[in-house]
């Protein structure tokens, strides 16, 4: 029976995570870029720039973001990636659920073996519900972390043509100041550049690309700060758990069920808890991943997860950190509660689905 839950589960959590990546990803793929643009502090800033000859820009807001990628890219821009996502939610979501509710089903055991013993009430405490989230996350964070630096790539792609495209302009302006270059022929140069349509990028061109740079290694870009991360759901079911356990026992003194609105509700509020604690090394995560053309200026690109951290508080500071929360928090708070809702009426369906094949097997063997 255990098995079957962890199935059911496992498979709930598919569906539901696909479901809510769907509706939620151009607010997944605007945070994206944001975490990933740098914006130095205002002491960096002139120092950096002058030795760099580079440009800084302040992002746009998240709705003029997404307005900004449909004039450039159309609305396909907003769904750069999403077919990889879309399989990495899936693996993500069926792994991590079906770990979880195997270890689940053996906390609750070891509780109630406890409670045999004299030990306990026999209920898993807050504690052996964070571990048993760690140990499920991060299984999965292992198995799915090169689907995820995919969607990365792909989701900056265009960003990163762009600081390239960037450079290349300058380069040319560079050359022109230090030789007698004709501003004929500059303009002509620049205007080439401007014609130049981005390359077509798929999960081929992105897979090879980061194959190219770092081997295979490269399709564990961020494992760190990912493996780090693995709290975030750990905090987020700690808080789900024992809400809905309290919100269960409510419900059944009043001889009541507990309704998808309030699973919706309790999801929306352990995701938010979990991203405000979490988001800093969701965007030091991001940034690893992503081409590291991104930062125009070598001060800017990063070797590894500690150089990252070192070098956006030396140059963006405390912020650098934050960028793109507030897309984030509409993004997380909104997908987990959808994926919440959808998963707990998915697992009945697939339960009471189980109970009545069982039923019919059982009357056809009598």
């Amino acid at each position: 029976m255990s098995e079957s839950n962890a199935l059911a589960n496992g498979l709930a959590g598919a569906g539901g995570g696909i479901i809510a990546q769907i509706i939620t990803y151009p607010l997944q793929t605007v945070n994206t870029r944001q975490q990933t643009e740098r914006t130095l502090k205002r002491n960096k800033q002139s120092l950096l720039l002058q030795s760099s000859n580079t440009t800084t820009t302040s992002a746009p807001g998240t709705l003029l973001q997404i307005l900004h990628v449909i004039g450039g890219e159309g609305w396909g821009g907003l769904y750069s990636g999403l077919k990889p996502s879309l399989l990495g939610t899936a693996a993500s979501q069926g792994i991590y659920y079906y770990f979880y509710q195997i270890f689940k089903n053996k906390a609750v055991a070891i509780a109630a073996a406890r409670k045999l013993k004299g030990h306990g009430d026999g209920t898993v405490g807050m504690f052996g519900w964070l571990v048993v989230a760690a140990i499920a996350g991060s299984l999965n964070v292992l198995l799915t972390n090169p689907i995820w630096v995919l969607v990365t790539r792909m989701q900056t792609h265009t960003q990163a043509e762009r600081k390239i495209m960037e450079e290349k302009k300058e380069a040319l302006r560079m050359a022109a100041s230090e030789s007698s270059l004709a501003g004929s022929i500059l303009r002509e140069k620049l205007a080439e550049l401007d014609s130049k349509k981005p390359r077509p990028y798929g999960t081929i061109h992105a897979a090879n690309e980061v194959y190219s740079e770092a081997g295979i290694v490269g399709f564990w870009k961020g494992v760190i700060p990912a493996l780090i991360m693995v709290c975030n759901p750990s905090i987020q079911f700690m808080i789900y758990e024992s809400s809905l356990k309290r919100l269960r026992a409510r419900s059944s003194k009043k001889q009541g069920n507990v309704t998808a609105l309030e699973v919706f509700l309790l999801g929306a509020l352990a995701k938010l808890g979990a991203t405000v604690s979490t988001y800093p090394l969701l965007v030091v995560k991001s940034r690893l991943q992503a081409k590291q053309e991104i930062g125009a200026s070598n001060s800017l690109r990063y070797s590894g997860t500690f150089d990252a951290i070192l070098k956006m508080i030396r140059y963006e500071g405390l912020p650098g950190f934050y960028k793109g929360m507030s897309t984030k928090i509409v993004q997380s708070v909104f997908a987990a509660s959808v994926l919440f809702m959808i998963k707990e009426e998915l697992v009945k369906a697939f339960i009471s689905l189980a109970d009545k094949s069982k039923k019919v097997v059982s009357n056809l063997r009598n």
